[in-house]
């Protein structure tokens, strides 16, 4: 028997039992990462560097492409080092920096893709308000509202979790940190309830920025069909479409991960739906965005051959 005072390091899980599965995973992680970095970082320059698309829409996905750089800078770097050194072992200051990293980034997205659903609504039911609700300093303050209840939700849940007693030994059942595997070596049965009331109350709050969302999308769509032209009707689904799909990669991974039933849970499962969630959309999102939005294209092709439109 142990506790949290005597575990100098966590065991995180293989991603694989050979070492030819390990390198073929750390190179499969260092594709999807590249992508990323890549995807996203023209993302964020385009934005930044092209005028014509200083727009909160713009704006609220530059953050987005931020949150994804940084979830899945958390995670991957250390998936990679154990997969290509052979190692599983991670320190715990490291362990309790991963997971604040990765819910303060993951809580940021949510709050995020919720504050560019509202912009949706705006720009399609209430185009007359739009630029009067959602003008530069009002989309400032709710980028930096999203970015500090990430920070706050992930501040909160991490010293909670690692305030508990651990007494089943230091081996996580994953490739990186998160709570429930935290959890399952707590010993302190009420220390665990007040971490479970603390998930509930995210949930909670999760739940509504979702529901949320779902009524949106349902004011979105009826006002879409309700516009007699084809053309636009076609522009309207261009920049709501990718939105919804990132928000229902983001969510339906999340949720099947975390709320599956135990009698259909296994190793190798747990791993791909944590990939699923934490890697996957990161590398997503930004090819979502830019399939349908042909501005964003065209920003992003004029950053890759030098002629970009500054101010």
């Amino acid at each position: 028997m142990s506790n949290s005072s005597s575990i100098s390091h966590f065991l995180l899980l293989p991603l694989a039992d050979t070492r030819q599965l390990q390198l073929l995973h750390f190179c499969l992680f260092l594709g999807i990462s590249l992508a990323a970095l890549l995807a996203n970082g023209l993302i964020i320059s385009a934005v930044a560097c092209d005028h014509h698309l200083h727009t909160p829409m713009f704006f609220f996905l530059l953050n987005l492409a931020l949150t994804d750089l940084g979830s899945i800078c958390t995670t991957v770097p250390k998936g990679m080092h154990n997969s290509l050194w052979g190692t599983t072992n991670i320190s715990y200051k490291g362990c309790a920096a991963q997971l604040f990293f990765f819910l303060f980034f993951i809580s940021a997205e949510f709050y995020l893709l919720t504050i560019m659903c509202y912009d949706r609504y705006m720009s399609i039911c209430k185009p007359l308000h739009y630029r009067t609700l959602l003008g530069s300093r009002a989309c400032a303050h709710m980028a930096a509202a999203a970015w500090a209840s990430g920070f706050l939700n992930a501040l909160m849940q991490t010293a909670n979790t690692f305030s508990l007693p651990l007494c089943h030994g230091n081996a996580l059942g994953q490739f990186f940190c998160e709570i429930p595997q935290i959890l399952k070596l707590s010993c302190s049965q009420t220390n665990s309830l007040r971490e479970l009331g603390l998930i509930a109350v995210s949930a909670c709050l999760a739940f509504g920025c979702f529901v949320f969302i779902v009524f949106s999308y349902v004011q979105i769509f009826r006002a879409v069909l309700r516009i007699p032209s084809e053309q636009g009707q076609h522009k309207a689904f261009s920049t709501c479409l990718p939105h919804l799909a990132v928000v229902f990669i983001f969510l339906s991974t999340a949720m099947f991960a975390y709320l599956k039933p135990l009698s259909i849970s296994s190793r190798s499962m747990d791993l791909a739906l944590s990939v699923l969630y934490s890697v996957v959309p990161p590398a997503l999102n930004p090819l979502i965005y830019s399939l349908r939005n042909q501005k964003l294209k065209a920003a992003v092709w004029s950053l890759m051959s030098g002629k970009v439109q500054k101010h």
